[in-house]
């Protein structure tokens, strides 16, 4: 399994977490839903794990880059929720899904040989994502100030970048598991001690436990794909494939809730999907 198969993997469970979230946004209190959804990933890995057997000591480096990807994390979680539930989502989505190209621009920071064509692949799918983000928005102007809006996107996309680049990089040091845990365990200790220090609620209600239990399961699934590319070549893919969970989104829309997309939506997916193609060339 190479890395953009694995982005696509993360894409995917993302674009079914975000579709959840459209349901439960107003409904749920965010730090409920995040605890939730984090704690449950938690479970759900530390399950993978002793299933595999993979009870790996990390080496202290890793062990410190993993602690890094947890803040990051914890960084992507809180801007991407708060981003939504300001919108509007023509908005948000673009400036979340523009997290390639700080991925990319570390990676190349770093040594990796990165191509003009594979910029203008990477480009091509954050060009993609937009159109159809900016197109399926169907929000009325009465948003909140845009400003703060803006901050919380860009605030996730760094989010975003800096998770999986360190996250790559200690699963190459070491191996997924293990370093995950570590970053899953820190991200759920983070978010606690904040809802407790805001006194916020961590109680999302019977209702949306259940969504929130699958939304944490993809969630875990999304996070160990892209992390578990840092043993291979070109684990940046992974980040910019992975990328695409906003289109996912309201292509899950289309298909499972019948909302319609038009023609100019599908040129969008279209322009993504050929930069994937061409990174798989």
């Amino acid at each position: 399994m190479n890395t953009l198969i694995l982005g696509l993997i993360a894409a995917l469970c993302w674009g079914f977490h975000d579709i959840c979230v459209r349901f439960l946004s107003q409904k749920v209190p965010i730090s409920a839903a995040i605890f939730t959804v984090l704690l449950t990933g938690l479970i759900f890995h530390s399950g993978l794990t002793v299933i595999s057997g993979e009870f790996l000591a990390l080496p202290m480096q890793a062990v410190w880059l993993s602690l890094g990807a947890g803040v990051f994390f914890v960084v992507a979680t809180y801007g991407l929720y708060y981003a939504f539930q300001r919108g509007p989502v023509r908005l948000v989505a673009p400036l979340i899904a523009s997290y390639p190209i700080l991925s990319i621009t570390l990676a190349t920071l770093q040594g990796q040989s990165v191509g003009l064509y594979q910029w203008v692949a990477v480009l091509a799918i954050v060009i993609g994502v937009a159109i159809v983000a900016m197109l399926s928005d169907t929000s009325a102007d009465d948003t909140p100030s845009k400003g703060p809006t803006v901050f919380y996107a860009l605030i996730a996309a760094v989010g975003f970048a800096g998770t999986f680049a360190l996250g790559q990089s200690a699963a190459e040091i070491s191996h997924e598991m293990p370093s995950t845990f570590v970053t899953r365990l820190l991200t759920v200790a983070l978010v606690t001690a904040i809802i407790l220090i805001g006194k916020q609620a961590f109680w999302p209600g019977k209702s949306a436990l259940p969504w929130l239990i699958a939304m944490g399961i993809a969630d875990g699934i999304a996070l160990l794909s892209v992390l578990s590319a840092g043993r291979m070549a070109n684990p940046e893919y992974a980040a910019v494939t992975s990328s695409m969970f906003g289109l996912i989104t309201i292509v899950l829309a289309w298909l499972i809730l019948k909302e319609r997309m038009s023609a100019t939506q599908w040129g969008g997916c279209l322009i993504a999907f050929c930069g994937v193609g061409y990174l798989t060339l």
